[in-house]
């Protein structure tokens, strides 16, 4: 049996050692996140690597990582990068926490329920009262919202009172695409690309020329371009030739994934000839989710 003070250790090791992506973590690290002095750290240590849970890796570079005995000792899984579970608070995916396992603690009315939050990394930046959603979960595709009624650092558990509890429709991204695709022309310059933009109320649109995708141009590019006094230059020759899309047989849920692992906000939908058909935004997804038809 791990004291708490051992439990509180390994949960810091493992929140630290998916952050750093493989390396080893040395004891100050963790006496920092856990606000303990090192010397405390290294004597229980000595006790985690003769309990199996810790292994101590020489050198200047060394220190500890955990076994997998740890992530059984605390029920969590060992996740790869492919299967994390995202967080988000305020709309923001908290980039250094996932979702290691969901329980749900009572069901009196659905959507409206306890979870046990089972999560990797640090959770003192979620307070309670705190907004948050979670998910899509990889296999059944769960979506969670829910405020923080319950925060437990020790197991890094959080408390959820859910307020909505859905899976991601099994439709095609192009049931939920936006089909007046406004597009913009390589030679136009940024002032008449910032009115086209502003006038439709979006953020970015396609480059478009002979009815294929050179790039993509957003406002976040028309601001750099001016604060670079660069404002004679033609869409062109700012936009970002790097752009992604997807085939109008998609999935939802793979959309979902695409733009999550790419950290993008659009998407564009194509036919089998490249083609644009439409575009799709986070927005648009999420309120699919949310619909509850």
């Amino acid at each position: 049996m791990l004291t708490s003070v051992q439990k509180e250790i390994l949960q810091s090791l493992i929140n630290l050692y998916r952050k750093a992506e493989g390396k080893s973590i040395k004891g100050e690290e963790i006496a920092g996140m856990m606000n303990r002095n090192p010397g405390t750290i290294r004597n229980q240590m000595q006790s985690l690597r003769s309990l199996g849970l810790v292994k101590g890796v020489p050198g200047p570079r060394g220190g500890y990582k955990p076994t997998i005995e740890a992530y059984h000792t605390l029920n969590i899984t060992d996740l790869s990068k492919e299967t994390q579970v995202p967080i988000f608070k305020g709309g923001k995916e908290l980039k250094d926490i996932t979702v290691a396992k969901i329980e749900f603690t009572s069901i009196p009315h659905p959507g409206e329920c306890e979870a046990a939050i089972k999560a990797i990394g640090n959770i003192k930046r979620i307070d309670l009262g705190d907004k948050i959603r979670i998910g899509p979960t990889p296999v059944n595709k769960l979506v969670v919202n829910g405020v923080v009624v319950g925060r437990d650092d020790m197991d890094n558990i959080l408390l959820l009172d859910t307020t909505g509890i859905r899976s991601i429709p099994k439709k095609k991204v192009i049931d939920v695409a936006s089909k007046d695709l406004i597009t913009l022309k390589p030679s136009m310059s940024i002032k008449e690309a910032a009115k086209v933009l502003s006038n439709g109320g979006i953020e970015g649109a396609p480059v478009i020329k002979k009815n294929k995708i050179l790039g993509i141009l957003t406002l976040n590019d028309v601001a750099r371009a001016l604060a670079n006094d660069n404002e004679s230059l033609k869409v062109v020759e700012i936009m970002s030739d790097h752009t992604i899309t997807v085939l109008k047989d998609v999935m939802i849920a793979e959309a979902i994934d695409i733009m999550n692992k790419n950290n993008i906000g659009r998407l564009i939908v194509v036919d089998d000839k490249d083609a644009p058909l439409g575009i799709v935004t986070r927005t648009d997804l999420l309120d699919k989710i949310a619909s509850p038809k």
